[in-house]
């Protein structure tokens, strides 16, 4: 029986990114992947295939939409999806067979099958292409991430009324496309089939798009996503989801109590995500799970028995590739005795649509709940020069900030680039900078991020230079 210093059941970004990490750090490692690729939901059918979706659906609405203002023209323009979707799974193939190669580069032993606890230092894989093989490890990490959620009344056949997993892989754009959720997921894959050509509707339970992010950003992207021709129904609650051949009905109650249906030849549940842990046998190991269906850490990821430990997904926080890496890096490092840290206020958040919303530290909403005296600045995109000249104008940004000591707190962007430019705000709140810092640095011109310097100038007293 193979015996390893740490196994990792479970190969997505926390996954792949922790064992690659303890390899680097000596440790003899092995990776477990139920299916028969590595990058688990994220690489697959997430973060990665929807980018590709996303630039492909941007491309076409430009050259649609814009091409001719910048003098570019063009003939019989046309959505081939068949090509799209083509594109997206090569980009995903070679991501994916990239992480084989890292694997390989950091002589990480890697298991293609499911892996469930014989005991708590004793794992057995039930290999994909037959037989069984049985591994023990000092260290053992839970990353197996999540899987779509859905609810009794929105019973998913995969076909019509499908998940994000199927909006990926569509063999025709819809005519109209009924969401439920206008969170993150709901709000890329809208985009996408908005500019092909979709009537795109989201039903949403909450008063707002991205309902967990600041309410500025929500409102900004109900206005771009607008544009695209998309309904959008808040507080509105959906009771039942039914098809009957290719239509799907949602019926809906409304918030003054009376019902209403919309009717659509796709219905997307975007509803959120719950941990997977099905199969893993946690009992056998000693472990459980909350009525959440997570998996509880300490500070220092380690589950109640000491020498497992849990990441991503399953475990509480935000359901982030970035986080899960994070926490990957960070339980490597523990286990080889160092003393690593992770600030989650600091995780940035994004969504990809256009334009992207990215964001870092307190919303505003937060800040007035904790009761915390503080200041804000904003700077629109359409007020620079960069964003003038690429004819993306939409959206701004905040910075929140101390009243009294000017040390940023949170901020909020909205506009061109965005899941880029937050970066630089990630770097002021991590080593605690104040929105007159900002303001002092040189940010060169013309840029994007320019805007980030004008909105913390706003902030330091109303000082913009371009507003």
């Amino acid at each position: 029986m193979q015996e390893y210093d740490v196994i990792f059941i479970g190969a997505g970004p926390g996954g792949y990114t922790g064992a690659i990490r303890c390899a680097q750090l000596g440790l003899k490692t092995a990776i477990i992947e139920k299916y028969n690729t590595l990058g688990g939901t994220c690489l697959n059918v997430g973060c990665i295939p929807s980018k590709a979706l996303l630039d492909s659906s941007e491309h076409y609405y430009n050259a649609s939409h814009t091409f001719a203002e910048h003098g570019i023209k063009l003939d019989n323009l046309a959505v081939d999806l068949g090509q799209m979707i083509k594109r997206k799974q090569e980009v995903v193939d070679q991501t994916t067979k990239g992480i084989v190669f890292l694997m390989k580069k950091n002589k990480i032993d890697t298991y293609f099958g499911l892996g469930s606890f014989v005991d708590a230092n004793t794992v057995k894989i039930a290999r994909n292409e037959g037989g069984e093989e049985t591994i023990k490890g000092k260290n053992i990490v839970i990353s197996t991430g999540s899987k779509p959620m859905a609810f009794p009344s929105m019973p998913l056949d995969k076909e019509r009324i499908i998940t994000s997993t199927e909006a990926l892989k569509l063999s025709e754009v819809p005519k109209h496309l009924i969401i439920i959720g206008a969170g993150v997921i709901g709000a890329e894959l809208g985009s996408v089939y908005a500019r092909l050509g979709a009537k795109v509707s989201f039903v949403e339970f909450a008063d707002s798009m991205i309902p967990t992010m600041d309410k500025t950003m929500g409102k900004e992207l109900q206005k771009a996503v607008k544009k695209l021709g998309a309904d959008f129904y808040f507080n509105h609650k959906v009771t039942s989801v039914v098809r009957n051949g290719d239509e799907v009905t949602v019926n809906i109650d409304t918030p003054k109590g009376e019902q209403m249906t919309l009717t659509g030849d796709y219905c997307l549940v975007s509803v959120g995500r719950k941990p997977y842990t099905e199969g893993l046998n946690l009992e056998a190991a000693g472990l459980k799970t909350d009525n959440r269906g997570k998996i509880e850490v300490d500070d220092n990821l380690r589950t109640a028995v000491p020498h497992i430990f849990a990441l991503g997904d399953v475990i509480r926080g935000a359901m982030l590739a970035h986080k899960a890496e994070e926490e990957g890096v960070f339980i490597a490092e523990t286990i080889a005795g160092q003393k690593p840290h992770i600030h989650y206020r600091l995780i940035p958040n994004v969504v990809y649509t256009w334009p992207e919303v990215a964001a870092v530290g307190y919303t505003e909403e937060e800040l007035k709940e904790l009761g915390k005296s503080y200041k804000t600045g904003s700077f629109p995109f359409k007020a620079l020069g960069r964003a003038r000249a690429s004819m993306d104008i939409d959206g701004l940004v905040k910075v929140l900030a101390d009243k009294e000591t000017d040390e940023i707190l949170g901020v909020h962007i909205i506009g061109p680039r965005a899941a880029d430019m937050i970066a630089e705000a990630v770097v002021a709140l991590e080593y605690r900078a104040s929105a007159e810092d900002i303001s002092r640095m040189s940010h060169a011109h013309p840029t994007y991020t320019e805007a980030f310097k004008e909105a913390c100038l706003a902030a330091t007293g109303n000082r913009a230079i371009n507003m």
